[in-house]
């Protein structure tokens, strides 16, 4: 399955920190060295990928050449402290560096190799910049600006702006709206609106204030957003999904009109009975199921998603449960599969470590004909960790109905009854 994004609006791009890595070792509480920091040296336009999350270092591929195991490199870091890192040279062009002291590497930092008193040097050519994300507090103000200029913070008594990725939609809103952004993270209230920008005042963070990033989701609940369900960009990528994909994701899908607008696409571009799984993400598209799911029975073949998040942020968390829950009864009555999303399992996925709430709700999703895990560095675990949850849910429940299968538990206690 490939997804059209649809009119999703987004945080536009940041204006980049500076160009600083920072490297440090482990320490234990008494502050001695457990692990020293590391880095990998490699030649300018190798790919070479991390390793356990290890900073890759691009350098001089002749000055790489000639390190060899116990060399010390030095430099000087960007806080102007000396420092030096010890060299261990592996296989092929494989080299390690290790310091037992924490350095700032920034684009001017020169790395020496001292030999047979001659001095050879190189600069670091891959140095990252920093994020440079925007810091929300209660009460401060974010101006969402439709011209591409990058954001930046606060500045000079000047608020913090960002622009937008869809600033059609800017026309639409209006004073006294609400707006949300990343997932519901950050809550505010728009005091001003025009076609070039919004003025929003900051009602909802967490204590400490939250940071706003690029590419997080804007929402707008109470906006009648009147755009085209299909962006020029959902055209261009048609092309590929039609050729590529067995199943097409609608995101953002609305009305009815919308899918009838997507099927007409779909037979221009030779696959006019392609899969189409409805995204369920907005209080619209909620509010106009039955009808979406009439229109969706049309087709050979279809689904649905609940895509919680965006979900979530729209008709408020306090009603997610329900919402859901309908969504659920509606796909039955309709014999529609269902697809169970967003942040399933998602502490596992990214720290290896799941919550209580999070399996309680992976197993919740036995009810969908599928269950939709997100990227992260233990998606294997996360994966077979879903794997047993469902199984053994499946003795329990078929879809919304309980089975009252025998329990072993039971079981153990009536033979426990009947030897003693």
């Amino acid at each position: 399955m490939m997804d059209i994004a649809g009119p999703k609006m987004r945080t536009g791009k940041l204006e980049p920190g500076p160009q600083v890595l920072r490297i440090r070792p482990e320490r234990d509480a008494y502050g001695h060295v457990t692990r020293p920091a590391t880095v990998f040296l490699s030649a300018e336009g190798s790919t070479r990928p991390l390793a356990d999350e290890i900073p890759v270092l691009l350098v001089d591929g002749a000055w790489l050449q000639m390190l060899q195991n116990g060399d010390v490199v030095t430099l000087e870091d960007s806080r102007g402290s000396a420092r030096s890192m010890s060299v261990t040279v592996g296989k092929g062009s494989d080299v390690k560096a290790t310091s037992r002291k924490t350095i700032y590497l920034s684009a001017t930092t020169r790395l020496v190799l001292s030999r047979r008193g001659r001095e050879y040097s190189t600069l670091v050519s891959n140095v990252p910049s920093l994020e440079n994300p925007i810091v929300l507090r209660k009460g401060d103000t974010l101006v969402i600006t439709a011209a591409p200029t990058p954001g930046r913070p606060a500045f000079r008594g000047e608020p913090s702006q960002i622009p937008c990725t869809l600033p059609e939609a800017l026309k639409f809103v209006k004073p006294g709206e609400r707006i949300w952004f990343d997932d519901g993270k950050i809550g505010g209230s728009v005091k001003a609106a025009s076609a070039e920008g919004l003025r929003v005042e900051v009602t909802q963070v967490a204590p400490g204030g939250t940071k706003l990033r690029e590419d997080k989701g804007i929402n707008l609940p109470d906006t009648n957003l009147r755009l085209p369900p299909l962006t020029p960009r959902d055209m261009q990528d048609l092309r590929f999904i039609t050729t590529y994909a067995d199943m097409i994701g609608y995101s953002f899908v609305r009305t009815t009109e919308d899918l009838r607008k997507l099927r007409a696409e779909l037979e221009k571009l030779g696959r006019p009975d392609m899969a189409i799984v409805i995204k369920v993400e907005t209080e619209r598209a909620f509010e106009q199921l039955p009808t979406l799911l009439l229109e969706s029975m049309r087709s050979r073949t279809s689904g649905v998603m609940i895509a919680r998040g965006d979900l979530a942020v729209e008709c408020g968390y306090e009603r997610l449960a329900e919402v859901q829950e309908e969504i659920l009864w509606m796909s039955e009555a309709a014999h529609m599969p269902t697809i169970w999303a967003t942040q399933v399992l998602e502490g596992l996925t990214k720290s290896g470590i799941p919550s209580r709430a999070e399996v309680t709700d992976a197993a919740a999703g036995e009810r969908s004909e599928c269950v939709m895990l997100n990227k992260g560095p233990h998606l294997v675990e996360a994966l077979l960790a879903l794997n047993s949850i469902l199984r053994r849910m499946q003795a329990h429940q078929v879809k919304k109905r309980s089975l009252m299968r025998r329990l072993n538990i039971a079981s153990g206690f009536l033979k426990t009854l009947s030897a003693s």
